[in-house]
């Protein structure tokens, strides 16, 4: 079970584990404003609410958001784990422009591919393959990508991510 923080002015900041937010709330640095009704925690001093979106008693300075950064899993949820050349399920990552020939590992020039694409494809770029790609690759954006750890959203933090957008 994971917890939504949000900064004291509403913004999400993290997604952390329930027993990390139950922490800051029992320290006083945060206030549980959604809560897991169907399973308490359960401890020995009693029982206590099992938090789903936390926030933060102060606000919290954070430097201005730069560019998320380029992984693997990023480049497979960006593309919903599908194949940039044919559509079909992807598992792995494939450099448009190849890195042998002075292609960056940037968001632009990777996307999801599946293995046998992957493999007939080695290092040509996609005009010399005549292949052509299903979109073109972009930077993420929106509130899932500036938020860490927010890939698996639970849909009691959807009115708080609809601020951050």
């Amino acid at each position: 079970m994971r917890t939504l923080v949000l900064n004291a002015g509403y913004e999400p900041l993290a997604v952390v584990s329930f027993r990390r937010a139950l922490v800051l709330v029992m320290n006083d640095k945060a206030t549980i404003i959604e809560r897991v009704e169907e399973s308490p925690v359960l401890a020995a001093g009693g029982s206590f609410d099992r938090p789903a979106v936390i926030i933060l008693t102060r606000y919290v300075h954070l430097p201005s958001p730069g560019r998320v950064p380029v992984t693997r899993r990023g480049v497979l949820r960006r593309d919903a784990f599908h194949c940039a050349y044919c559509g079909g399920h992807a598992a792995t990552i494939d450099h448009v422009h190849p890195r042998s020939r002075g292609g960056a590992d940037s968001w632009e020039n990777l996307v999801a591919c599946c293995q046998r694409c992957n493999n007939v494809k080695g290092d040509r770029t996609p005009q010399e393959m005549s292949w052509r790609l299903r979109f073109t690759p972009r930077p993420p954006h929106g509130p899932s990508w500036a938020i860490r750890g927010a890939d698996r959203t639970d849909p009691r933090w959807e009115p708080y991510l609809a601020l951050a957008a």
